[in-house]
């Protein structure tokens, strides 16, 4: 049963028998009903007043009646100058709950039979996971999920940047100053440690730079010149020709950061399915420029380089290959996109990658559709704002970045205190608790994140986000949890849940919540399409929001009509059940107890 496209076929029906306009269901555009006003859908008749030279509210005024009339599902309407409210039948409410509430897998689609590859997270081996990241990974992981319940088969994707000037740098500054250390003997994270001699580089390279500046070198000539600096891409030169000794510090130094990663991963609660490393990729593209050199769509210039014309299409010319054969950074990325459609043969691939790159995936996409490849029609680069402190921003050389596991961990602490101090861990064993903190903790985290449009650049605020009133992950687990303890006492009380619900009456907040119950696929739908885990978000919140009004309005277990508690209860079951699984689209678990 879909409420709004019967509404709409009966709007049809009406234009018609009432004027003889003929207008098709889906150009019939419905609103939700704004809340001062009764009723659910509104029908805004301004447009058609012109056509039919008839004042607004009157055409409001006949198109209600006559829906009155003749659909069976409107019990009543009423009109506000030119707004026609809407408002169902009861017995349409209650029909519509059963529907939704013996419904295996409610909210989510069929297969469409079609492969999308989610790219995310793709860090450097040169530093840990920070804030940025975090937002990255959480957008990525909730994208898969929300794609999957579209009807998706989805591939999860992790590129990493194993190889280059970057881990050249945390290498050398190790060989420099490391003496032999491990992660078990400075008891750090093996990132960490990678990532202190990468802080390490920077700081000794500067002091270099100001040397040769005061002995009157340029900046530009001070950063070309400094003996550091030529040792990191000498460095890079003996990887590339597979020196032994750089290999080995290489793979081990490398080695540390993929147990770092890994274990910051599992505490994010996110996950791949398939891994690609530099290393092993950042070769592929030669091929590929060979092929668009033969077909034309590359040229090469006198010095031997390879270059793509892009200025037909808003851009300017970009070079694919340098004039010594060496690979630039798009070169990879054109033989990475083919290797990933042969192993992931796909109909959409999205990249989650910052807005600072924009530009590079513009000039991707547009070579692809050049080069003739398939599935470039399908490239979708999920460009996302950076993500500030109230101190402002990050800067990963100068040691200056918000960790993400120490914000992980700062986060679980702030969960417990406030927690601790509010009472909510009353009878739980201590495993209990700390689980509750970690689940508090990390949904605070993560919803924070993931409630703001994607596009949008963002200032994290920790203790806003760990609050348990407004538009907060721990307010929205927090119902949860009421509605699991009220569901908890209908088992003690023996109430069976399993029937069919027959009140005699809804209140107004009853229908709104099924109303909002029924939305579901469509917010998953409209997720999908737009590659938004805020609509999702925003979603369960007014979700929440709403059940909480209905809690407070309406009494359940002192009802005195047992049809009125019982379908209240499972009400507050469906809502439950739908809150979790929005939830989880956003990679966050919900407590049964708090």
């Amino acid at each position: 049963m879909n409420l709004e496209l019967r509404l709409k076929n009966g709007i049809v029906k009406a234009l018609f028998g009432i004027y003889g306009q003929i207008i098709e269901p889906k150009n019939i555009a419905l609103q939700p009903t704004k809340k001062e006003f009764e009723g659910t859908f509104t029908f805004v008749t301004f447009g058609l007043s012109k056509d039919l030279r008839i004042p607004p509210a009157l055409i409001a005024e006949q198109l209600g009646k006559y829906l009155l009339e003749n659909e069976p599902a409107v019990e009543k309407y009423n009109v506000v100058q030119g707004f026609l409210n809407i408002c169902f039948a009861n017995t349409i409410w209650v029909d519509y709950f059963n529907e939704m509430s013996i419904t295996t897998n409610f909210g989510f689609w069929p297969s469409k039979n079609q492969k999308v590859m989610v790219e995310y997270s793709s860090p450097n081996t040169n530093k840990p996971l920070h804030l940025g990241h975090l937002r990255n990974n959480f957008l990525g992981y909730s994208i898969a999920e929300i794609l999957k319940a579209n009807g998706y088969e989805v591939k999860k994707t992790n590129i990493v940047n194993n190889r280059g000037i970057h881990i050249c740098k945390s290498m050398l500054a190790y060989q420099l100053f490391g003496n032999g250390a491990t992660p078990e003997s400075l008891q750090l994270k093996g990132d960490h440690l990678v990532g202190k001699f990468y802080v390490a580089f920077d700081k000794a390279y500067k002091a270099e730079i100001l040397e040769l500046m005061q002995d009157g070198l340029s900046e530009d000539e001070a950063k070309k010149n400094a003996p550091l600096i030529k040792a990191a891409q000498e460095m890079l030169l003996k990887w590339e020709q597979g020196d032994p000794e750089t290999i080995a510090l290489w793979q081990q130094m490398n080695e540390w950061v993929y147990a770092g990663f890994n274990e910051t991963y599992q505490k994010m609660g996110v996950d791949f399915d398939t891994t690609y490393y530099e290393s092993d990729t950042y070769l592929l593209g030669k091929k590929t420029v060979e092929e668009g050199l033969q077909t034309g769509v590359f040229f090469r210039k006198d010095d031997s380089s390879v270059w793509i014309d892009l200025e037909s299409e808003g851009l300017d010319q970009k070079l694919v290959l340098r004039k010594d054969g060496t690979s630039v950074y798009i070169t990879q990325d054109l033989g990475l996109a083919d290797k990933k459609n042969e192993d992931f043969p796909m109909d959409k691939s999205v990249y989650v990658v910052g807005n600072e790159q924009d530009y590079h995936f513009d000039v991707l996409f547009k070579i692809m559709k050049k080069l003739g490849r398939s599935y470039s029609k399908g490239l979708y680069h999920l460009s996302y704002g950076m993500v500030d402190l109230p101190e402002g921003k990050m800067k990963s050389r100068e040691g200056t970045v918000v960790d993400a596991d120490d914000l992980i961990q700062e986060m679980i602490d702030t969960a417990e205190t406030t927690t601790t101090e509010l009472g909510k861990i009353e009878g739980f064993s201590k495993d209990e608790a700390i689980l509750l903190f970690k689940t508090l903790g990390l949904g605070a985290l993560k919803y924070f994140l993931l409630k703001v449009d994607p596009k949008k650049r963002m200032t994290f605020n920790p203790k806003e986000s760990i609050e348990f009133h407004g538009n907060t992950g721990p307010f929205i687990q927090y119902t949860f949890a009421r509605i699991s303890a009220i569901l908890r006492k209908a088992v003690q009380l023996e109430i069976d849940l399993n029937a069919k619900a027959n009140p005699a009456e809804l209140m107004q907040i009853e229908q709104e919540l099924i109303f909002l119950v029924s939305q579901f696929p469509d917010k998953i739908n409209e997720a999908a399409l737009g590659y938004s885990p805020a609509t999702i978000a925003n979603y369960v919140y007014d979700l929440a929001k709403t059940y909480n009004q209905f809690y407070n309005e309406i009494s359940i277990f002192n009802e005195p009509s047992a049809q009125n508690q019982y379908f209240r209860l499972k009400l507050s079951g469906l809502v439950g059940q739908t809150i979790e699984l929005s939830m989880g689209l956003l990679g966050i678990n919900v407590p049964a107890r708090m």
